[in-house]
């Protein structure tokens, strides 16, 4: 491969990863499985069946996972410590066929770690946005757009490599103008988990009023994300 389309396919995972971790393992393992692509030595392992296997289960499970509101927002924050991660270490891997040196691999690694938690918190922050809606349709459609944009994304970082960067490049500054209310939305996810778990604490695993203080906590999130929305 041409170095831009390297370029172009390590970014790519990388994005990819913070939106769909296991959708971006099929496809990479699936065109260097065909050949479509040469993954370098470290991202090898990607094809072996095992891994692909599990990536397949994993995907079945968020693909349902990621459709159910509420669900999916805390399906969402559990990846925060596997999505980020792994985009920054297939980043990195994917580095390693542009033959460079130990400190441009690990350069490759901050800058893979970062657009995933960027690609990461866009979708976590706008699903929070999203379920402020009392309508399952958003959530569905969103969660299917995300699956086509990693794999489309992943073909154009292959194919159209230039495109590609262009356009991760306007995702970003997007990302960055709509950062005050992600960030809120996250704010506010993390207020509710918090409260969620001094609600339980204090109400006691066998109260009658746990479930009671738990849907009021969650209740309130979403009203709090639909008022400051109007």
């Amino acid at each position: 491969m041409d170095p831009i389309q390297i370029i172009a396919l390590m970014l790519g995972a990388a994005w990819a990863s913070g939106i769909n971790l296991y959708a971006a393992v099929l496809v990479l393992g699936y065109l260097g499985v065909t050949g479509d692509i040469f993954l370098p030595p470290e991202l090898q392992i990607l094809t072996n069946p095992l891994v692909l296997g599990a990536a397949a289960l994993m995907y079945v499970i968020e693909f349902f996972a990621d459709k159910i509101p509420g669900v999916d927002s805390g399906w969402d924050l559990i990846h925060t410590f596997i999505r980020i991660p792994a985009g920054a270490v297939l980043a990195a891997g994917m580095a390693q066929g542009l033959d460079i040196s130990q400190g441009a691999e690990f350069a490759a690694l901050l800058v893979g770690g970062g657009i995933a938690a960027t690609s990461h918190a866009a979708k976590t922050g706008s699903r929070m946005l999203i379920n402020a809606s009392p309508e399952p349709v958003s959530n569905w459609s969103a969660s299917i757009a995300e699956d086509i944009a990693v794999v489309g994304g992943l073909w154009a970082s292959l194919q159209y490599p230039w495109v590609f960067v262009i356009a991760l490049v306007l995702f970003l500054l997007l990302v960055a103008w709509l950062l005050p209310r992600i960030w809120g939305a996250l704010k506010r996810a993390f207020r509710a988990l918090r409260n969620f778990v001094r609600g339980r604490s204090a109400a006691g695993p066998n109260s009658e009023n746990a479930d009671d203080s738990r849907v009021d906590i969650l209740h309130a999130l979403y009203q709090d994300s639909s008022e400051k929305d109007k």
